[in-house]
């Protein structure tokens, strides 16, 4: 695999990786919660967790590509925010637009 392929695979992963906590009532998209709704901390948790899977397979395929290049705070910080940027799309279809309730 390219180191370009590499790169878009990491992102795209990432952006479905932090919308995942947001778009479903499951424990982390798979195990179902008795409760009515997930609450906003469980969701927040899960983005955190995402986080840290979509950083660990950057690292693996960097560290298939060849050396890992070693990353200070600003790195984590900016991606970070990259994630939050990206969970945006699902908070906003979650907490802010209106659905329609079938009843």
């Amino acid at each position: 695999m390219s180191n370009s392929v590499s790169v878009w695979l990491v992102i795209v992963l990432a952006f479905l990786a932090a919308n995942l906590p947001f778009l479903n009532q499951r424990l982390l998209g798979v195990v179902p919660l008795r409760a009515a709704g997930k609450p906003l901390a469980m969701r927040l948790a899960e983005l955190v967790l995402m986080y840290f899977l979509a950083g660990g397979l950057g690292v693996l395929l960097e560290h298939r590509a060849g050396q890992i290049a070693p990353q200070g705070w600003e790195f984590y910080a900016i991606t970070g925010a990259l994630f939050i940027t990206f969970a945006f799309p699902g908070f906003i279809w979650r907490y802010l637009w209106k659905h329609k309730h079938h009843e």
